[in-house]
């Protein structure tokens, strides 16, 4: 039990599989971006040749550019290589219809729409300013009132010039991306510069620790995988990256999946890549996600093209009509080629395993769980487990059991506010042309600490306060977002102090005139993207 971790395998590839590669090995074997003499840990990655991407996972959150960063790719080579674009958040379409008083921000064709940008709003978190716009909210839209995103996007502008360093911004950004582009770009990464071994073969077994095995690991670890081509393959700690299968975690180690279909339905998916009109078309800054009557559709803009796919519930339509909603999304930009299109279809069972790390196994990505894609939280869990593991790995094996509980402890939280934010955005809506939408609204379907939240917000604007553990993916400001971009209606009792008011005041001016600025000066996504080709960021 005192044998010192050493030697991982990680089973499977793909972004996730790569990026644990990639932040173990930075964490463990390098220091100051360049490989040590003598690295510290024997890391393998075994991806099986036959077994293709899904190619769909393309949105991140703003934390993939520390994540690049430690890996140690710069972000120039980043952009060019994998197709990608700059992201400053979620823009909702049609997921609220608006009444007559509010005061939204609409899309050219009249849809009620807002975004969920990642620039906190101004002042924070130092200042919480939500309570001083409630006054004023049918003079202004939240996401106007506190930060510029909102304008910026909207022109579909990027969130820093030529002249920002590299992963520095102007306003605070994550990344669109061609997903596998990115794999092929962490793997010859990985491979030249972090000294991970690459082994491409079939794993046909998983062998675990029993009375008559010869080692130091306890009864019930993973003792080795059996492969096709280099047979057995041991490690002191194992990684399942092998997708939905799971099949170290959850076949082989049996960890029980929790299933949340009944609180979040999506279970289907259509995707389908879509060329731009002209080689200058826009690029939008942001993921747009427009509800549909039993659903809603993604468009994710990269440089080259755009990835669309319409989410959805079997339970409240079938195929045929997803599909047929989904021409008609893309009609206006393909006209009748609209009704060519062949999308791929993606099965979707939303839920998670109880836990992500037993015995010496931790399951990182779709093995250990998986939703739906709103949000795009799932590279951002890839992230956050591959952290945890290239961070807080144990020195030993008798140490292995304490970190996991306590990871396992975070993961359930992550888990469980993934699921209530989710679910916000079905519960609050107003939309009622299916029982898709009634459904979503129905008590037994809404988690009990997400109804106790909503009654606290009716009188209160969500705070840090409202959240019990630390590290939370998504902050009090992403509930402010989705709650006012819906037109929730909050009516606080307290008088809000005069000299608060003042400061209040004094914010929402300066946003203002920041984000007239700004309109002004950043160049379009498209613009930034060409200027890199032949300059690229200057080095931090």
């Amino acid at each position: 039990m005192q044998k010192a971790v050493t030697k991982i395998v990680i089973v499977g590839g793909g972004t996730a599989g790569w990026i644990t590669a990639g932040l173990i090995a930075a964490e463990h074997n390098a220091d100051n971006g360049r490989l040590s003499p003598s690295p510290k840990l024997d890391i393998t990655l075994i991806e099986s040749p036959d077994v293709p991407t899904i190619g769909v996972g393309e949105g991140t959150w703003p934390s993939m550019r520390s994540t690049l960063q430690k890996i140690g790719i710069d972000e120039t080579t980043f952009l060019l290589q994998c197709d990608a674009s700059f992201k400053q958040g979620s823009r909702f379409i049609d997921w609220q219809i608006a009444s007559n008083h509010a005061i939204t921000s609409n899309m050219p064709n009249g849809l009620h729409s807002y975004l969920h940008p990642f620039t906190l709003p101004i002042g924070e978190p130092q200042f919480a300013i939500a309570p001083f716009w409630l006054p004023h909210k049918d003079q202004v839209s939240f996401a106007d009132a506190v930060c510029q995103q909102n304008k910026v996007s909207q022109l579909a502008l990027a969130p820093k010039q030529i002249s920002t360093p590299e992963y520095s911004f102007i306003n605070n950004y994550g990344y669109h991306l061609n997903a596998g582009k990115f794999s092929q770009l962490l793997q010859q990464h990985c491979t030249k510069n972090l000294a991970v071994k690459h082994i491409t073969d079939h794993v046909t077994d998983i062998v675990l620790v029993d009375e008559t095995t010869q080692t130091d690991l306890p009864k019930g670890d993973i003792s080795h995988v059996l492969t096709q081509q280099h047979g057995q393959i041991h490690a002191d700690l194992f990684i399942d990256c092998t997708g939905v299968k799971s099949l170290l975690l959850g076949d082989k180690l049996a960890v029980p999946f929790i299933n949340q279909k009944h609180v979040l339905f999506n279970d289907s998916a259509l995707a389908i890549q879509v060329p731009y009109a002209d080689d200058n078309s826009p690029i939008a800054s942001c993921t747009h996600s427009t509800a549909q009557t039993n659903g809603w559709i993604w468009d994710i803009g990269l440089p080259t093209r755009r990835g669309i796919g319409h989410v959805y519930s079997s339970s409240h339509t079938d195929d045929d009509q997803a599909l047929q909603q989904l021409m008609a999304y893309l009609k206006p930009d393909l006209g009748t080629k609209a009704a060519d299109i062949s999308p791929r279809k993606l099965n979707i069972t939303p839920g998670h395993h109880q836990v992500c790390w037993k015995n010496n196994c931790v399951a990182i990505g779709m093995a250990a769980g998986f939703i739906e894609p709103l949000e795009a939280s799932a590279l951002a869990l890839v992230e956050w487990t591959a952290k945890a593991v290239a961070t807080q790995l144990p020195q030993t094996r008798d140490t292995m059991d304490i970190i996991a509980k306590r990871v396992n402890q975070q993961f359930q939280h992550h888990w469980q506010q993934i699921i209530e934010f989710l679910k916000l955005h079905y519960v609050i809506s107003n939309r009622s042309d299916s029982d898709y939408w009634h459904d979503h609204r129905t008590a037994n379907s809404i988690p009990t600490a997400l109804t106790e939240q909503l009654a606290l917000w009716q009188h209160q604007a969500p705070s840090q306060h409202d959240f019990i553990y630390r590290e939370m993916l998504f902050p009090a400001a992403s509930y402010q977002f989705v709650l006012y971009g819906m037109q929730f209606d909050t009516r606080p009792q307290v008088q809000l102090k005069p000299s608060m008011k003042q400061q209040a005041q004094q914010l929402f001016t300066e946003n203002s005139q920041r984000a007239s600025r700004l309109s002004q000066v950043l160049p379009t996504n498209r613009a930034l993207l060409n200027q890199l080709k032949l300059n690229g960021f200057s080095k931090i």
